[in-house]
């Protein structure tokens, strides 16, 4: 489900769990096991997923199939990977290669660059739509990144943006030709920060970070709550059940 590429001293980290990368526990167990991993034995990280496709999210179908305890243990490790993102000590950057909504996103926040392929690629938080909401560490990610006003409308309305209106608003920082672009220039992004002086780009970084390590200091678990009563209600299940059998049907 994943693949490690060193260019350098630059690990990549390759989502690849056909077809659409869907996290599930598992994935998501072995992504924070190799970002941990990573921040110990190279200089930057890079993360990337399949020509076409970084992430489609969570694994609904899978998820749908799971009880109560079952997804609680899930969505703490979906949390967990976050946090692991965030505080990670090496500079991250994500080669979004190609669609990006949901869970593909919300990973991507925490990163420290995100480069997205121009074209016909989407990317968003469409959870409004499906009777869900964003969980509250990306949420303050996403203000962090863009602003109050504009991550508002995005949560609030859910739509998907084109990777180009991506960038127009910040959630992206650059686009590049091709999926596989992307990766290059994510090294190379990683590149330039590991040219710097190492202790004083680390001390910088985390200095300028230090507003997403105190995302998770402050975060209430009674979230999750909120976020599986959410996902359990009758509506919320008839809607993501409807919403696959139409993925199905295509």
């Amino acid at each position: 489900m994943l693949e490690r590429h060193d260019h350098g001293p630059v690990r990549e980290i390759r989502l690849n769990r056909p077809p659409a990368n869907a996290l599930n526990g598992d994935l998501i167990s072995q992504l924070d096991q190799a970002l941990k991993s990573a921040s110990n034995e190279a200089g930057a990280v890079v993360l990337s997923g399949l020509p076409g496709m970084f992430s489609a999210g969570l694994d609904v179908p899978e998820l749908l199939e799971l009880d109560r305890a079952q997804f609680s243990g899930m969505w703490q490790r979906f949390i967990g990977v976050q946090r692991t993102i965030a505080t990670l000590p090496v500079p991250i950057a994500f080669a979004l290669t190609g669609h990006a909504p949901a869970g593909g996103i919300l990973l991507g926040v925490f990163g420290d660059f995100r480069v997205m392929p121009s074209g016909a690629y989407k990317t968003g938080l469409n959870e409004v739509k499906l009777g869900l909401v964003v969980p509250e560490p990306p949420y303050h990610a996403l203000v962090r990144l863009i602003g109050q006003q504009v991550a508002d409308e995005l949560v609030m309305t859910g739509d998907m943006l084109s990777s180009e209106r991506a960038v127009e608003i910040g959630l992206v920082d650059e686009l590049a030709d091709s999926p596989e672009a992307t990766v290059a220039r994510a090294v190379e992004w990683c590149e330039s920060r590991l040219a710097l002086p190492r202790p004083a780009m680390l001390m910088s970084r985390e200095m300028t970070r230090r507003s997403l390590h105190r995302i998770f200091e402050n975060y209430d678990a009674a979230g999750d709550d909120v976020f599986i009563d959410l996902w359990f209600q009758d509506s919320t299940q008839a809607t993501l059940r409807e919403m696959v059998a139409r993925l199905k049907k295509r």
